[in-house]
């Protein structure tokens, strides 16, 4: 199919609804018959449920059905990352095997990168995979894990080779959270929140089959599957018309609500700057000249943030692979996260450390400011970003590392 425009994209998605659309059938159901409608993730090819058309026309496709009162695909690290990694990098015959069930949510997706002691360096990871047959057997420890507890499937990046140097020994397969071997324990956060995980890793087994890429390609396609990332992490919202009724509605319903669960703390961690003004009003001190000042700083320095994101949702739209503007992106959001805590804590002052009071917005504000480190954390470190940013944009010499060019096996500690 060939759509030159935005309008006719519009036209043929809003036709197919009209004609396909049953409101009491079930979720999965409906899915099926998006995925197989080439409207589920048009951008991709004909040999993968797509229709071949612009980056584009998945957020077109997806707004026409929204606004007719559908469902589009589901939230979550099964379309924001597995989906779109296997897409760029897998086999065909593991494409065959988990890209539907994906499309439709019935499977439920994590990302098993970081360790405990390889969070910023992620290369220097000790999570092993040992081939034995047609299967490898994985060893190790992953952390800061969204959805491990609930998840069928991970994607997971493995030492497969402790000869090389570190960036080349690394391997991406997909795993059976399911299996024996596999035990998930919940995080407790100081905002009183559990949204992560550590999953410990005991002789799990993999199919060979289920390798991503070819072995020892697991840093380049760990890299494509943070940046998609970087872009991922805007796209949690969703919509349903007001009047929209059916069994497919109530079960997207259920399916958004448990998903934003682990998210309930997010608009905190990003420094609430949409508070500031209210709260310096309900506190008396709108007034006040120095306060004002640096309530205009972190606000502009959001809206500027805000551009940032919309620049980069629209090279994506264009078909340009995510580049450098989610780490600009990245460090801006970070930066309006530190002034919003800096803001808000002026303000509250010692309320700062209520967690119940009299007032429901001191909870609030307690929440925003032990949210807001983990901003500069979560994604990528800030100097991991900086790092990605004076290399690839600025042209900048690589970080001093000591070692660089040396085999895993001489700076690691091989299990």
């Amino acid at each position: 199919m060939t759509a030159a425009t935005e309008a006719e994209i519009e036209r043929e998605v809003l036709a197919w609804f009209e004609a396909a659309w049953d409101p009491e059938i079930s979720l999965v159901e409906w899915r099926t018959r998006l995925v197989d409608s080439g409207w589920a993730v048009p951008s991709w090819s004909k040999a993968w449920f797509g229709q071949e058309l612009p980056a584009w026309a998945d957020r077109v496709a997806h707004r026409i059905i929204r606004q007719a009162g559908g469902v589009a695909t589901p939230l979550g690290g099964g379309m924001g990352l597995a989906a779109p990694t296997m897409y760029d990098h897998a086999s065909a015959e593991l494409m065959d095997r988990y890209l539907r069930p994906t499309l439709t949510g019935e499977l439920v997706w994590c990302q098993l990168f970081s360790e405990p002691g390889a969070g910023s360096d992620l290369a220097g990871l000790t999570t092993t995979a040992v081939r034995d047959g047609d299967e490898w057997i994985v060893n190790g420890q992953k952390v800061w894990n969204t959805s491990a507890d609930h998840a069928d499937m991970g994607i997971l990046v493995t030492r497969t080779d402790w000869d090389v140097v570190k960036h080349a020994g690394l391997s991406y397969f997909v795993l059976d959270m399911r299996q024996d071997g596999v035990e998930v324990r919940s995080i407790p956060q100081m905002n009183y929140h559990s949204s992560f995980n550590e999953v410990f890793l005991t002789d799990a087994r993999i199919p060979a089959a289920n390798l991503v890429g070819e072995e020892g390609d697991g840093w380049k396609v760990a890299r494509g599957t943070l940046a998609h990332e970087r872009s991922y992490a805007t796209q949690r919202n969703v919509f349903f018309r007001p009047d929209a009724r059916g069994r497919v509605i109530d079960e997207a319903k259920a399916e958004t609500a448990e998903y934003l669960k682990t998210y309930e703390w997010y608009p905190q961690r990003m420094g609430r700057i949409d508070l500031i003004e209210p709260r310096a009003e309900a506190m008396s001190m709108a007034a006040d000249p120095i306060l004002r000042q640096e309530m205009i700083a972190a606000t502009a320095v959001h809206r500027t943030a805000e551009w940032t994101a919309n620049r980069a949702k629209a090279a994506r739209e264009l078909g340009r692979p995510p580049g450098s503007e989610g780490s600009i992106g990245k460090l801006a959001l970070s930066e309006v996260a530190r002034r919003g805590n800096h803001v808000h804590s002026r303000i509250a002052g010692p309320r700062g450390m209520l967690r119940t009071s009299d007032d429901p917005m001191d909870a609030v504000v307690a929440e925003i400011l032990v949210s807001t480190p983990a901003q500069s954390i979560a994604g990528g470190t800030d100097e991991i970003q900086h790092n990605i940013l004076g290399e690839n944009v600025l042209g900048l010499p690589k970080e001093p590392a000591a070692d660089r060019g040396m085999p895993f096996r001489e700076v690691g500690k091989q299990p």
